[in-house]
Formats: structure tokens, C-alpha cells, sequence
């Protein structure tokens, strides 16, 4: 943060649709990311959600974040926000930004608000019905209308993938100066330098099988897994001995059907170190069809200096240069295969991958600027909210009208559950 201001912000809250799981999402790495830059431009972190917290939940109050558990659609929020009085307020995910946003307007009108949308929910969601139905790929859906508002009612937005940054102004008509570029920043300072350093140097002949990761609550994780099973036997047909091993957070019981040791298909769920499990594999598969934003497990594999087969849908907005590709990219089932045979058995064409690892483990995980966008564009905000509100006649109407129709309707819902618990309790 050279040369910016150490502590422009005095307190952020954070509004979190999940307690972060950086081992478990790329989510959640980027969230931790987040709650580490702002912690070098503000005194006080507090991070708050109406989610349960899981053995997966990193443990922030270890890096000096103050937590609270808080209530959808009641009244204590207010009072919540009223003691709290935050300069900066981030949502996680536009969820939060429709729930909460009401009343952040209502008790801290001249906090700053910012969207952290990880990835564009909607347009990963129109790709997946486009795939599902064989129907072309419609923008302009219900999800659309809730996202893209909830992005014209904050201040800016966070966007991970230069493509949806692009898609968000071209598009939707969302005034660059509403947003944000700010790429996957995964495992920063997390990673052991010897790992890494090991990683780099575990050569071809010292690695082997395949390897596929990533949440199986996520649905482009799960689609990517059914198409994983059709295509391994025909990759299985041409390297008998190979294995491949797929590791996820929230294993569920119709995965654990796929699970299959004769065909070398091993389902094994969560991980604890998804990163040594990448460095000793010698290709990473990841076979997306749909989904949006920038894929960790692609920058995992990056790190760990493990050469992957992904798509196009998998590599959007993360190439830094065509020909820099750590691996290969494609879409048809056949070049899909082809691929992955080819980098696992030619061990020139993985050597010359592997040494492509470099540069995005550089850019992801080293790039000395990351967030200076960010803390340039907060320090702004402190300085010219009001002129920067009223420059955008959209983000007014729609904070006006989302406003009052989202707190009437949150108020006769606790004004409801208020009732019922009186009648529970005669």
C-alpha cells in the first residue's frame, strides 16, 4: 500500500453471505484477501452473517476481526448498525446487498457502500440453463435484474473477471466508475515457500495421475464431475495405470456413488491440503461447461506448477496470454481427451506447460499492486461521495424504490414472526 493513505477508514463492516471458507471455495480465499487488504487501510475489521458458521469456517477473530452473528428481516440489525457507525460497508454477494441494504441506507447514509459480487450469479446461471435446454444464451433474466440493480444501488462493485467487467458496461450499461476490476487473489501468504518451492521442482517423472477440485455445492463443480465420469474411461482406455482423484468440500451421497477403485475414479471429498494433493499430481482436469468469474482451482494448479486441461468457459478473463496457457484448453469431447492424454504422456509438451505455471502464479498470487484499484477508489469515495451518488440518476431511483418496497415487506415479515412467537408462547 506504498504511497496510500495506512489508515484512511476508521471502521468496515462486512456483510457475509457465508463465513469464509478459504479452504474450501476460491470464495472464500478471495474474501480473506479482501478482509487483509482493508485491515492495511482501517483500524478496526468487523465482519457480520445470518449464516451458521461450519468446521470449515476460517477463524477471523485469530487475525484480530471482530464477528457477529446477525438476523435476516429484524429490527436488531438497526441497532447493530447504530452502535457499529461503519465508514465502509462491503456485501458479499448481492443477497446481502437486498437484505441488508435498507437499513444500512437507513442508519448510515454516508457510509460507503461496496458489492463484492465474486462472480456475476446471473450469468453463470443463463449459461447453465443455455447448456441444460440447448438455448441460446438469454441475459436479460429475473436473477439479471436483481444483480445488475443491486450493482447501480452501491457505490461500486468488486468484479473478478475482466470479461463480466467488460459485459457489466457494454451490456448492462453500468458506468465504468461503478466498478472495480479486482482479479482472484488465491493463497496469498498462505502457501509454505518450501512447498512451493518443491512444487516447482517436482518434475514430470516424480508425478502422477490426474487430479479434479472444487465444491460440490457449486454447480459448474458438479456438472464438470458427471462430464469427468463420461469422459475418464476413454482417457482410462489409453493410460490403464492412471488414477484420477477428485477432492471437494460437501461430498454428497450421489457423488460418493462414482466412486469406483477398478476404474481408477476416485471420489475422495474435502481435502486439508488441496495443495500438496495438486503438486503431487501430474495434470490437473478441469472440464467446466458453464460458470463465470475466475477459477481457483485453475490458479491452484498454477501454483503448484501442475500443467491443466480446462475450457473456454474454465479459462475466461484468467489468460494472461494465449500462448501462455499452462496446459490446454477445449471445449469438444474428443480434443478434451486428446488433451489430457497428450500432456500426460508426452513429457515434453508437459514440460513446456509446467514452465508456463510461473507467470500465473506470479500474477495471482504475487502481483505486488493487488487491491491498490480498490483502496484508490475508497479513498476517492471518502472524499466526493455525494458528487459521485448524483452522477448516477439510475443508482438513485433504484435505492429509492428498492428501498421502500424492501423495508416494508422485511418489516411486516418481522412484525409476522413477532406475532407468532406471541401465540407460541400463550
Amino acid at each position: 500500500m506504498s504511497g496510500l493513505q495506512q489508515t484512511a477508514f476508521r471502521r468496515v463492516l462486512i456483510i457475509g453471505w457465508v463465513w469464509p471458507e478459504p479452504k474450501a471455495s476460491a470464495a472464500g480465499e478471495q474474501m480473506l484477501a479482501i478482509i487483509r487488504l482493508m485491515q492495511s487501510v482501517s483500524e478496526e475489521i468487523h465482519f457480520a452473517s445470518p449464516a451458521q458458521k461450519t468446521e470449515l469456517s476460517f477463524p477471523l477473530e485469530s487475525i484480530g476481526v471482530q464477528t457477529s452473528a446477525i438476523d435476516v428481516n429484524n429490527s436488531s440489525f438497526d441497532l447493530y448498525l447504530a452502535d457499529l457507525s461503519p465508514d465502509v460497508v462491503i456485501f458479499d454477494r448481492y443477497m446481502m446487498e437486498e437484505q441488508f441494504g435498507w437499513r444500512v441506507d437507513l442508519n448510515c447514509p454516508d457510509a460507503i457502500r461496496i458489492l463484492d459480487t465474486e462472480d456475476l450469479h446471473s450469468l453463470r446461471e443463463a449459461r447453465q440453463k443455455a447448456l441444460t435446454n440447448g438455448s441460446k444464451l438469454d441475459l436479460n433474466t429475473e436473477k439479471a435484474l436483481r444483480e445488475i440493480a443491486s450493482i447501480h444501488r452501491c457505490d461500486t462493485s468488486l468484479i473478478i473477471s475482466r470479461d463480466e467487467f467488460d459485459l457489466l458496461q457494454r451490456h448492462y450499461q453500468v458506468p465504468q466508475s461503478w466498478l472495480v476490476n479486482l482479479p482472484l487473489r488465491y493463497g496469498a501468504g498462505d502457501i509454505n515457500p518450501d512447498n512451493s518451492h518443491l512444487a516447482k521442482m517436482l518434475g514430470y517423472e516424480h508425478r502422477t495421475d490426474f487430479i479434479s477440485i472444487g465444491n460440490f455445492r457449486h454447480p459448474p463443480n458438479w456438472d464438470s464431475v458427471l462430464w469427468l465420469r463420461e469422459l475418464w474411461p476413454s482417457i482410462r482406455a489409453q493410460i490403464p495405470n492412471a488414477k484420477l482423484h477428485i477432492y471437494g468440500a460437501y461430498l454428497p451421497a450421489k457423488a460418493k456413488q462414482l466412486h469406483n477403485e477398478k476404474l481408477g475414479f476416485y471420489v475422495h471429498g474435502w481435502i486439508e491440503d488441496a495443495f500438496l494433493a495438486m503438486s503431487r499430481a501430474r495434470v490437473c482436469l478441469a472440464p467446466l461447461r458453464f460458470g463465470a468469474g475466475q477459477k481457483g482451482k485453475l490458479v491452484l494448479a498454477a501454483m503448484a506448477a501442475t500443467p491443466s486441461v480446462s475450457t473456454t468457459v474454465g479459462a475466461e478473463s484468467m489468460m494472461l496470454e494465449e500462448t501462455l496457457w499452462p496446459g490446454v484448453i477445449a471445449d469438444k469431447e474428443s480434443e478434451f481427451i486428446n488433451a489430457a492424454v497428450r500432456l500426460y504422456t508426452d513429457e515434453d509438451f508437459w514440460i513446456s506447460a509446467h514452465s508456463r505455471c510461473d507467470a500465473y502464479d506470479q500474477y495471482y498470487n504475487k502481483k505486488p499492486n493487488w487491491g491498490n484499484e480498490l483502496v484508490t477508489r475508497l479513498i476517492y469515495l471518502k472524499e466526493n461521495l455525494a458528487q459521485h451518488r448524483n452522477s448516477n440518476f439510475v443508482s438513485l431511483m433504484l435505492r429509492h424504490h428498492h428501498h421502500r418496497s424492501t423495508q416494508f415487506m422485511s418489516q411486516w415479515i418481522e412484525a409476522k414472526n413477532q406475532l407468532a412467537d406471541l401465540k407460541d408462547s400463550d
